[in-house]
C-alpha cells in the first residue's frame, strides 16, 4: 500500500507529461494498474469476484 506522500505527490501535476503516476484509487498502488477501471490487478480482482463491476465475470473455456 502507498504512503499517504507518495499518493499526495502522485496527484500534483507533473512538470512534464511523461511523469504522470497513476494510481488504483483504493490501495495506491501504480504498478499493475488498469486505466479502463482505475483499479490495480489486485483490487480488480477483488472487486469483481464480488460481482460489484458489471458486464465482467470470470472467464472459462
Amino acid at each position: 500500500m502507498a504512503t499517504k506522500a507518495q499518493i499526495v505527490k502522485s496527484q500534483k501535476k507533473p512538470k512534464y507529461s511523461t511523469r504522470l503516476v497513476r494510481r488504483c484509487w483504493r490501495c495506491g498502488r501504480k504498478h499493475g494498474y488498469m486505466r479502463e477501471f482505475d483499479l490495480c490487478r489486485i483490487c480488480f480482482r477483488e472487486v469483481v469476484s464480488k460481482g460489484a463491476v458489471p458486464g465482467v465475470r470470470k472467464s472459462s473455456w
